[in-house]
């Protein structure tokens, strides 16, 4: 088994790259592993290898030192990405989602400690393989993610310390209370009410509620709710969904129902702090919903009959108290979201959404 020597760890603090070069919810549930490294030891340097969409985001992580984007496919992107791999001198390579492209880049730069899960022919790049089956969904992804990052750092010679627990994302009271402000300057909103964040759109990759499922989901909520703890719904959208969002706003509106649209945002990293300013976040398994979980706030989330993507799977990081998370029952097929019970999600989030806020009984 490869191992780092005490030797070697006394002189420098290790130099690590993690590897999460997918979608923005994947990265998100990355957060927690990346805790853990620190965790164990601060000086440690964590750099991570994400595509260029998600590393805005990456540089606001408490947990990371550095950047590098991955140029992608091709021979000079491959060229390149193995010139910086060794420029950087990196003592161990953590790899999440292991692909061949990243194993034999991770080989061919000489990084002496290479980890991953043990999945497909890509692990016979690495010396150090986790057997996890992430297939079967018995775990959440970010406590996989965690266990391969306690993984390195036994192998690395350190003691595990204690998980990290939520947020993730610590970002400062004072920081949530000025997006707040700016968002109710922006759209003269009441700071005083709740406000409930909808991101209706799949960014393509998720299975989510249809239009009429999400307005007839806030529709049942706000009816379910008394006058005072009725909330402001604030309707968020990705590229390419802003149509979409409207349309859904004006049906809100046109129903009685206070919402708003908030202005399109400069950036990923300005519009993921823009959700610090919500009471709750209700969305499919997204980006979005994902970066909520880092910053535990409390989030509904809607999941398919899928095995490989269950709530539990799939689950957001935050604390327990602060999640729910529906799907259709197991017999609907694994892009139907039809079946779903929008009528008993409606009444699970208006529970929970009184518990967080005023704490009057449902109406």
């Amino acid at each position: 088994m490869a191992t780092m020597s005490d030797a070697s760890m006394n002189e420098k603090p290790p130099r690590l790259l993690v590897v999460r070069n997918d979608k923005l919810g994947d990265f998100m549930l990355a957060w927690p592993a990346l805790a853990c490294l620190k965790a164990a030891d601060a000086a440690i340097h964590v750099s991570v290898l994400v595509p260029s969409y998600t590393a805005p985001m990456a540089r606001l992580c408490p947990w990371v030192d550095a950047v590098i984007v991955d140029p992608g496919e091709g021979r000079k992107a491959r060229r390149d990405l193995l010139a910086r791999l060794r420029s950087d001198r990196f003592d161990g390579l953590l790899t999440l989602f292991s692909t061949p492209r990243i194993g034999w880049l991770g080989w061919r730069a000489g990084i002496p400690l290479r980890l991953a899960p043990a999945t497909k022919w890509a692990q016979l790049f690495y010396n150090q393989r986790i057997t996890q089956r992430r297939s079967r969904s018995e775990k959440p992804e970010y406590v996989y993610n965690m266990e391969l990052a306690e993984a390195m750092l036994g192998a690395m010679g350190y003691d595990l310390p204690a998980r990290p627990t939520p947020p993730y994302w610590p970002l400062s009271e004072e920081s949530r209370k000025a997006w707040r402000i700016r968002l109710g300057e922006e759209r003269g909103l009441d700071t005083a009410r709740p406000w409930v964040f909808v991101h209706a759109g799949s960014g393509g990759s998720a299975v989510n509620l249809s239009a009429e499922q999400y307005a007839r989901l806030m529709m049942t909520i706000d009816a379910r709710l008394a006058p005072s703890s009725r909330p402001i719904w604030v309707l968020t959208a990705g590229p390419g969904e802003e149509s979409s969002a409207r349309a859904l706003y004006e049906r809100l509106i046109a129903a009685g129902l206070e919402a708003t649209l908030p202005p399109p945002r400069k950036g990923l990293d300005d519009f993921a702090a823009s959700l610090s300013a919500a009471d709750l976040i209700i969305a499919g398994s997204t980006g979005p919903l994902h970066i909520a979980g880092c910053l535990d706030i409390p989030t509904a989330g809607f999941y398919p009959a899928k095995r490989s993507s269950t709530p539990l799977r799939w689950q957001t990081c935050n604390r327990a108290d602060h999640r729910l998370a529906f799907c259709p029952p197991p017999t609907a097929g694994e892009q139907d979201m039809s079946r779903l019970d929008v009528e008993s999600a409606a009444r699970n989030i208006a529970s929970l959404l009184v518990s967080l806020t005023s704490r009057e009984p449902l109406s």
